[in-house]
């Protein structure tokens, strides 16, 4: 009964990470997963490397690698690509898509990009391996193995001091995981509208809050508040609420002028804490600056 409990919780999840994907407390590093028009906006080559556990303490919650990057080609032209594996219980998730953005420089510090993802999801949903009430259900004797195509669009604009980032990462609907027209997973339209600003306290301390709205037309709205302080540009912690789900701590360090490691733990305060009271998130971050070219912003973000 406990793993039929389990069973049960995991698929929720899936339905509502397929419908809410993705989620990262340090979502504010690794913009242009969710948004195409990020790329090439930080004017050198920058990649990263993000791990989340969500949920520990469950066998089978939520797990999530994921690989991105992005480079500006010339004065306005950005490009990026973005690898998310996700492993949720018996089903394994594989998103890939390259982005392409476009800058208009609007006078000053003032820059509007706009950009397209393209790319494609593999799952791979193992229900023959699982334990059943009744194994000679249909539904669970085959296991499931599909690719379905996406396309996705944003704008970002920006200067050194404040951002605002509106985007819809997965323009088209799909199904992955049907049982008699009941839809238990599917991928479903859903926007991303993220914003902040960077004060400075101090020649050495800046100060920066910020927020992110996502929601779909059939999943409940998630908030993210956060507030950052960093410290000559080497160290920085943070604190994020998100609604009705969690409170965060962050953390992370300048170990060179291009390498930055990170950690969020986010405490869980909705109903599944009494299984899982915590989830954890690893970030690298690395920017790579092109010969003889400057950069002109002092952005963190």
């Amino acid at each position: 009964m406990k793993k039929l409990s389990i069973i049960a919780v995991l698929l929720l999840a899936f339905q509502m990470q397929a419908q809410q994907d993705p989620q990262y407390t340090q979502y504010m590093y690794n913009m242009n997963v969710v948004n195409p028009a990020y790329a090439g906006s930080r004017e050198n080559l920058s990649f990263g490397l993000l791990y989340r556990k969500q949920w520990s303490g469950i066998d089978g919650a939520p797990e999530t690698g994921t690989f991105f990057g992005h480079a500006p080609v010339g004065d306005n032209l950005g490009v990026g690509l973005s690898v998310i594996a996700d492993q949720i219980g018996p089903v394994q998730e594989t998103n890939v898509y390259a982005d392409v953005s476009y800058t208009l420089r609007l006078g000053g510090e003032h820059n509007l990009a706009f950009g397209v993802k393209a790319g494609a999801t593999f799952h791979d949903i193992g229900l023959t391996d699982l334990t059943v009430q009744n194994p000679d259900d249909p539904f669970f004797n085959q296991n499931i193995n599909s690719t379905t195509p996406n396309i996705g669009a944003g704008f970002f604009y920006y200067t050194n001091k404040y951002y605002l980032s509106l985007s819809v990462p997965n323009l088209l609907s799909s199904v992955h995981l049907d049982d008699n027209g009941n839809n238990l997973g599917s991928e479903s339209q859903h926007y991303f509208l993220t914003g902040g600003y960077v004060f400075d306290l101090s020649e050495n301390t800046e100060l920066k809050p910020s927020f992110l709205v996502k929601s779909s037309f059939d999943a409940p709205t998630s908030f993210d508040a956060n507030l950052n302080v960093r410290f000559y540009k080497k160290l920085e912690f943070g604190a994020s609420y998100r609604l009705d789900d969690s409170f965060s701590g962050l953390v992370n360090f300048a170990i060179s002028p291009s390498f930055r490691i990170g950690y969020a733990y986010d405490a869980v305060t909705s109903d599944i804490k009494a299984y899982a009271p915590a989830s954890h998130e690893v970030m690298l971050l690395f920017d790579l600056n092109f010969p003889k070219r400057v950069s002109r912003s002092p952005r963190y973000f």
